[in-house]
């Protein structure tokens, strides 16, 4: 019975994302194919050469699929994650100090959301992720209210029984200011968090474990460093925006977007 119930669970846990990739070739297809089927846990739903498209199915941090892809000379673009569009959404995060990046969720069962995102301009090391009440970037992070807690509870990480629905625990940042990851929440349900915000802290969140005040509101993670709304985002095979084959640049290019934020 314990056997099983960790099989279910690692299925639940993947997700398909789709990618546009410049494929000019058979041969460039079968460059995609050999270097994803080296990634464990990488399964390879579809390579369209044609629709210039790769959809894979992974537990993976979107990120990394996104680099194997690249490390063949190949450009690409994420355009759809999980299924369908009520099932998924995005967060673009903007902060004054060059902190940006992107969130996504899906929610791939009832019960359990993934949280799949890469954030820049972060000091190396841990910082605090949370979604928060609202979604108003007005004053930036001051604006966008406490931590979405429906049930009134204390601070905790995302691991805990009680906990604020926002506390997400820490993301980790290498040496170059990136933090890659994909979260697991058996709490969060898409459907609650659009038009909230989400914000990613200065410094580590303690999960509520320390004795103080700020432990039980918000974990000493520090002042909010980057935040964005919560919005719907394009499901698998729901955008229609595609790579231009005459320079190899994306007309819808994340990175070129948030590199001129």
């Amino acid at each position: 019975m314990r056997v099983e119930i960790k099989r279910i669970f690692r299925l639940l846990d993947t997700s398909k994302v789709e990618f546009d990739v410049n494929l000019s070739c058979n041969g460039c297809a079968s460059s995609v194919e050999k270097v994803l089927s080296r990634i464990p846990g990488v399964k390879i739903i579809n390579i369209d050469v044609e629709k210039q498209s790769v959809v894979v199915e992974s537990s993976h941090p979107s990120q990394r699929i996104k680099e194997a892809i690249e490390s063949t000379g190949k450009r690409a673009v994420l355009k759809g994650f999980g299924t369908k569009q009520i099932e998924s959404a995005v967060a673009e995060l903007k902060g004054e100090n060059g902190v940006f990046g992107v969130i996504r969720f899906h929610q791939t069962d009832k019960d359990l959301c993934i949280i799949d995102g890469t954030i820049d301009g972060l000091s190396s090391g841990e910082h605090g992720l949370h979604i928060h009440e609202y979604g108003d970037l007005s004053d930036g992070c001051e604006s966008i209210g406490p931590h979405f807690n429906p049930t009134d509870s204390t601070h905790g990480g995302n691991e805990d029984v009680i906990r604020h629905y926002g506390d997400l625990g820490n993301i980790v940042a290498d040496s170059s200011g990136r933090a890659s990851f994909r979260i697991q929440d058996n709490i969060i349900k898409v459907y609650d968090i659009i038009g909230r915000s989400i914000a990613v802290s200065a410094d580590k969140d303690d999960l509520g474990k320390v004795e103080n005040q700020l432990s039980a509101i918000d974990g000493n993670s520090g002042k909010g460093l980057a935040a964005a709304i919560i919005a719907r985002s394009a499901g698998l095979f729901e955008n229609p925006k595609r790579i231009c084959q005459c320079d190899g640049i994306s007309i819808w290019d994340e990175s070129a977007i948030l590199s001129s934020l």
